[in-house]
């Protein structure tokens, strides 16, 4: 038995080995690296896949099908305009939304504006405990047990928690919403007409989807102007 070229080709697995965790530690560096880059996006993204949204978006396709996918396409871009405006002002400025309007039109606007962003994160957040109610009741959990610790969890990350460990637990919250694609390949859609529908407008009267159409175009904007302070909290500066 010639032992040499058993060594030899034991030290060759063993130089494989190596190169396939060196190149394998790299790529989870890049994967970690661009998840820092996306993280906030993701966020943003997935902000209003919320109980009111999904709720939403379910009754739109119940009511109207693939009709109502054209929407899609001035609801993106609407988004992207809204957050990056967003966000330019909190890198160039390091300051929030509310202190932007303070300083631009004085304290009685910047009153209303506040107020009126309340009464809409009121109604949001009262949407987002009646879906966790709904949903934990169909694991047997009561509402009276799952929504006041649902309440308890929230309090103690927006009273305890800093902004990186929030921003973790939302990135790995994102991940559930994977289940949406599980989901549209479930459903067995007809994919010919869903392309067809996100690029063509057809078949729907204005006045008919005008119900749907106002709170799908509110929901993924509603939340953004809020989120304008987050680079600034983050220490997100133009000279970063």
């Amino acid at each position: 038995m010639d032992y040499t070229s058993i060594v030899d080709r034991i030290e060759q697995w063993r130089q494989r080995g190596a190169h396939v965790q060196r190149r394998g530690r790299r790529l989870w560096r890049r994967l970690a690296l661009l998840v820092a880059v996306l993280g906030p996006g993701l966020i943003t993204s997935n902000v209003d896949n919320d109980a009111g949204g999904i709720t939403t978006y379910s009754v739109a396709g119940a009511q109207f099908g693939y009709l109502l996918l054209w929407s899609l396409i001035p609801m993106t871009i609407a988004l992207y305009v809204t957050e990056e405006m967003c966000a330019r002002m909190a890198v160039v400025t390091g300051k929030g939304l509310s202190d932007l309007i303070r300083e631009e039109f004085g304290f009685r606007s910047t009153f209303f504006v506040m107020v009126a962003g309340f009464l809409v994160d009121l109604g949001n957040v009262v949407a987002e405990f009646a879906g966790v109610a709904s949903a934990m009741e169909i694991f047997g959990v009561s509402r009276y047990i799952a929504v006041p610790l649902a309440g308890l969890i929230v309090w103690v990350l927006v009273l305890q928690g800093t902004y990186r460990q929030v921003e973790k637990i939302f990135l790995v919250l994102c991940t559930f919403y994977l289940s949406y694609v599980f989901s549209a390949i479930l459903a067995k859609p007809d994919w010919l007409q869903a392309a067809r529908h996100t690029v063509i407008r057809t078949g729907t009267a204005v006045p008919a989807i005008t119900p749907l159409y106002v709170p799908m175009r509110r929901l993924p904007i509603t939340p953004l102007p809020p989120l304008a302070g987050a680079p600034a909290e983050a220490g997100v500066s133009a000279g970063a």
